[in-house]
């Protein structure tokens, strides 16, 4: 027998009964700041064609990338402004969990959200620009571009399966703790998001054993300096 994921989160955040029902009351007893969970629609998706997915989904990602013991791969997101006019493009390292972010004032569109895409991993040195993991949203309809400025891979994660990026989900639940849904981040400076970066990179990590991201990055970034 198996059970989905969203069978467990049905029975925890839909059926819950007793103090756990209490608990979800409260403002703040899901990150996102609802109450409850939006359930997986179980009606059939109508959707176009999406083009960019095609010949890279995530079951073709290396298998280095997959254990996190080859530093290099990459998972990214957008975190959505107010109205939808404005965004972040998160990104986070997966051994490392160390954290690049940047602010896309005016709109996410497709060459928009490619071009700044390009210019991060372009910054960093090739041998930790292995792979990006990304959701199929339209925002990488454009990802051939992408690939040839970078001459990084993209794959794509199945529908409706943020587990696949779970570090990255992570990323952005923190995010929201300094910039709540409906921030307009046309009003945020980048001095205030590299501030928040800086936070989030030297914020120690159980999953790190307690050291920060930068902590572990940082002999990363050493090494590849020499053999250059």
């Amino acid at each position: 027998m198996s059970i989905s994921a969203e069978t467990i989160y049905q029975a925890l955040y839909v059926q819950g009964k007793g103090s756990l029902r209490q608990e979800l009351a409260v403002e703040k007893a899901l990150r996102s700041g609802r109450t409850g969970r939006i359930p997986r629609s179980r009606l059939p998706q109508r959707r176009g064609r999406k083009t960019w997915v095609e010949g890279a989904n995530i079951s073709l990602r290396p298998a280095e990338a997959i254990d996190r013991a080859v530093p290099g791969h990459w998972e990214g997101d957008l975190v959505i402004g107010r109205g939808g006019k404005n965004a972040l493009i998160t990104l986070v390292e997966r051994s490392t969990r160390f954290a690049l972010i940047s602010r896309l004032p005016e709109d996410h569109e497709s060459i928009t959200v490619t071009t700044r895409l390009a210019q991060m991993i372009s910054a960093l040195p090739k041998a930790l620009a292995r792979s990006l993991t990304w959701d199929q949203g339209t925002e990488m309809a454009q990802v051939k571009a992408f690939r040839i400025a970078t001459g990084c891979p993209v794959f794509f994660c199945d529908p409706h399966s943020p587990w696949q990026r779970g570090s990255n989900e992570n990323l952005n639940g923190l995010i929201r703790d300094f910039y709540p849904k409906g921030t307009d981040f046309s009003t945020i400076t980048d001095q205030q998001i590299t501030e928040m970066q800086d936070l989030l990179n030297t914020r120690p990590r159980k999953t790190l054993d307690w050291d920060t991201p930068a902590q572990r990055i940082e002999p990363l970034l050493t090494t590849v300096a020499l053999t250059t």
